[in-house]
């Protein structure tokens, strides 16, 4: 292999030397026997395009908008905890990064700096994620820091509610870092107290017993758009669709929460058709390729986010690392577009895709 990395593969290859082996596991890993971790990669190469030819144009425009909001490109950041774990400056360096390529960088309530660190970090377009928590004032107090630091959308995690069991985490014996916005978080390095999950103490501070009722309550303390992550039923799309939320992310939380479910790809379609287009709709999930970005989108997204790949591109080279990983990314997504013969983002539906033959 090149000693410059070429693809997304080619960052983790490096990033895996490069990162310490439990911080690695931590990003790396998933639940149990990390059958969905394992499988998503044949879900989408078990999809395959159909491209047309002599289409009559020369450039292929990858822009499109999410939440009424222009983005470079159709994938965004993800909001993954902690991107010290890859790099010092963490978070700083992957807003600098998506702000310079015209992206959504999404950050996680369990981020490396504090969310307004992170904002004055990069004037780009930003999303807040955090949890309905147990003490309801913690959510008012969160959603009122992101509106003030100026974020542009409340992502909300339904899918962390209960400990999960990460295998590689317990023998690794990893301890958790400091999360510095809660401000009564244990200090860098504190062993965490959950019984399965090692590093995931936050589930002492989310509410198990969160209903959909949640959401009016939420629109009480926020003019901001809401985005609901962890969706992968048409039945819980057809509730985001009927209670008003303005976006969901299609999302098994990389097969970190609970093991054996399908790949995210794989509900995408049912979860599209269920929202009849009343909300916008988000995958994240195994994005690697841009033929994954385009997959996605065929079947029924607006837009992708990725998380793994950015702590491979930070531990690789910091900012210029996840700007390289989002390069990279573009130029794959590009050629998959002009050589597929879909001009735009818009132009990009279901008849790109059919099932892939299964070999003899």
């Amino acid at each position: 292999m090149t000693s410059e990395p070429i693809n997304l593969f080619d960052f983790e290859v490096l990033a895996k030397d490069l990162m310490e082996h439990n911080e690695y596991d931590y990003v790396a890993g998933g639940a149990t026997d990390e059958i969905t971790l394992r499988r998503t990669r044949s879900a989408y190469d078990a999809i395959a395009l159909r491209p047309r030819v002599l289409s009559g144009f020369r450039q292929a425009d990858l822009s499109t908008t999410v939440l009424g909001r222009r983005i470079e490109a159709p994938f965004m950041i993800a909001p993954s905890g902690g991107h010290t774990r890859a790099h010092p400056e963490g978070e700083l360096a992957t807003a600098r990064a998506a702000a310079k390529f015209g992206t959504v960088m999404g950050l996680s309530a369990n981020s490396g700096y504090p969310l307004e660190e992170v904002a004055k970090a990069a004037d780009g377009p930003r999303w807040y994620q955090l949890y309905f928590y147990r003490d309801r004032e913690l959510t008012v107090e969160m959603v009122k820091r992101a509106e003030d630091a100026g974020y542009d959308a409340i992502c909300m995690t339904l899918d962390a509610t209960w400990p999960s069991k990460r295998e590689r985490n317990i023998r690794n014996k990893y301890q958790r870092r400091a999360r510095p916005n809660y401000k009564t978080d244990a200090p860098d390095g504190a062993a965490t107290t959950a019984k399965f999950d090692s590093g995931q103490s936050s589930r002492a501070l989310v509410d198990p017993g969160a209903s959909w009722d949640e959401l009016a309550w939420l629109r009480t303390l926020t003019d901001l758009p809401v985005v609901f992550k962890g969706i992968m039923t048409a039945e819980d799309a057809q509730l985001c669709a009927a209670t008003g939320v303005d976006g969901l992310i299609v999302s098994n939380h990389g097969g970190r929460n609970v093991d054996t479910t399908l790949a995210t790809i794989e509900v995408l379609p049912e979860v599209a058709a269920a929202v009849e287009g009343k909300v916008e709709v988000f995958l994240d999930g195994g994005i690697r390729r841009g033929t994954d970005v385009v997959k996605a989108i065929a079947l029924g997204a607006k837009a992708v986010l990725f998380g793994r790949p950015l702590f491979w591109g930070l531990a690789y080279a910091g900012e210029e690392g996840v700007a390289q990983v989002l390069d990279i990314l573009r130029d794959e997504v590009e050629s998959t577009m002009m050589l597929a013969g879909r001009p735009t983002v818009d132009a990009i539906d279901s008849s790109l895709v059919a099932k892939m033959p299964a070999l003899p």
